[in-house]
């Protein structure tokens, strides 16, 4: 069977060392210090787009990586410094899609400090590049997608029909300090990571374009989500039932109708039964994608997962690859996208 994944990360450390140390800090993005020793062979992981990384999805039977810059990123930097960090990172994922075009696909980076000018770098990547899509981590100087100055972004992500992959980052340090703070020895970091923070930011993240009416503005617009669904799954009907009368005024669908019209999951770092059934009984297999999260969770276990999955062969396929073949516009006989150039 043929499997692709599509939160998939690399990284590249003179790029991040553009960057300021102190806006790292500031951002939350923690020390090396500051987390479990297991996290320095995590970096590692990143740095190897080669041969080690293709061994290890071969090992599992991976056939298609869409690789994507992991965080910190050009969205800590503004004007022309983000900018061109942004473009040089595409530009370097590009090299790597060129070296191995049957093997990976890329998702752009993006200056979004300066929403126009990531408008016109995901159009860049999108249509020069060939990538999929876009990753934007969290949110950007306390902002979410929501707001206004995003717009050019999500008009020209509807334009060239391509979906966001909308990707956690750590909380701003407001919700840091309150909620995470004063934990012992690396509890604090890794509860506002990804043992619970950012997927519930994210959560919110998707939450927030309902509420705001920017999903109606933008209905074509295409939204991915990792972690099986960052909590959705669970709260879809709880949120009809709590929001339904104060949303019924101006929004065109219910808060689930919109969500399912224009979300799609991943499966990333997850592989356990509950949390799959429940994105399966909301989301329906039709809106589930196959991912590991790698370097971050190891490509067998997740793959092991996907096998044993309690649904039909035909549902299977799906989540494996014929889903996300359909929304990247992935060509089956060649790894790359439909029509991109590579």
């Amino acid at each position: 069977m043929r499997i692709v994944a599509i939160e998939e990360h690399f990284g590249k450390p003179e790029l991040i060392g553009r960057i300021d140390r102190s806006l790292i800090a500031a951002r939350g993005w923690p020390r090396p210090d500051q987390l479990p020793p297991v996290y320095a062979d995590y970096a590692r992981g990143l740095g190897d787009v080669g041969e080690g990384r293709l061994a290890a999805m071969d090992a599992s039977g991976i056939a298609f990586q869409v690789l994507s810059a992991a965080g910190p990123g050009a969205d800590l930097l503004t004007g022309a410094e983000g900018i061109a960090l942004a473009a040089d990172y595409n530009t370097a994922l590009h090299q790597i899609m060129r070296q191995h075009p049957a093997r990976f696909g890329g998702f752009a980076h993006l200056p979004m400090a300066s929403p126009e000018a990531a408008a016109d770098e995901l159009e860049r990547a999108v249509v020069e590049l060939g990538f999929c899509g876009a990753m934007v981590n969290g949110v950007i100087n306390g902002l979410f997608l929501d707001d206004p100055s995003f717009e050019p972004l999500l008009d020209r992500a509807e334009t060239l029909n391509c979906p966001i992959y909308l990707h956690p980052a750590p909380p701003p340090e407001p919700v840091r300090k309150a909620y995470y703070d004063g934990l012992p020895g690396y509890s604090g970091p890794l509860l506002a990571l990804g043992g619970w923070g950012w997927h519930y930011e994210t959560a919110l993240h998707v939450i927030r374009l309902v509420l705001s009416g920017t999903l109606d503005r933008h209905p074509k617009l295409k939204l991915i989500v990792g972690h099986m669904g960052e909590g959705l799954p669970v709260m879809l009907g709880r949120l009809d039932d709590v929001m339904g009368v104060a949303t019924a005024e101006y929004l065109q669908r219910s808060v689930s109708q919109t969500i399912l019209d224009q979300v799609w999951i991943t499966t990333s770092g997850f592989a356990t039964l509950p949390p799959f059934m429940a994105a399966l009984m909301t989301f329906g297999a039709d809106r589930i994608i196959f991912s590991t999260d790698y370097p971050f969770s190891p490509i067998p276990s997740q793959v092991e997962f996907l096998k044993s999955l309690p649904v039909s062969p035909e549902d299977l396929q799906k989540i494996a690859y014929r889903n996300v073949e359909a929304l990247l516009k992935i060509d089956a006989r060649v790894g790359g996208p439909v029509g991109g150039s590579l």
